[in-house]
């Protein structure tokens, strides 16, 4: 199974968690609306930052995304909140804009949605 690679970091600052409860919810004539559980698992949705140091780290990183994850594949990766390691995934494959810090993509980053179930 594959890794989130070492070389890159997940910044902390704008990190945002967000649960998807899972729950059907049925609005009544009268009374309070019904709610149901859908599933017995949770979706997580995870903004993130991914920060690379150098141009070689970003393009790296593209090889693995596109040779190791195949662009939709789960990824094993340590959840800060936790310390546990998941299974996570990029949402709908997309690891959107590489994004320069300094001329020449030497610092760079990727803002990213992931997922994983719990």
């Amino acid at each position: 199974m594959a890794t989130l690679p070492d070389y890159v970091t997940v910044l902390l600052a704008g990190f945002g968690d967000r649960i998807d409860p899972s729950v059907q919810r049925t609005e009544m004539a009268r009374g309070p609306a019904k709610q149901t559980l859908l599933n017995s698992q949770v979706r997580h949705e995870l903004q993130a930052t991914l920060f690379f140091r150098t141009r070689d780290d970003a393009n790296a990183f593209e090889d693995w995304y596109l040779n190791d994850i195949k662009r939709i594949g789960y990824f094993g990766w340590v959840y800060p909140r936790t310390g546990q390691t998941v299974q996570a995934r990029f949402v709908g494959g997309d690891i959107g804009t590489l994004v320069p810090h300094v001329g020449r993509f030497f610092m760079s980053q990727r803002d990213v949605t992931m997922e994983f179930y719990a």
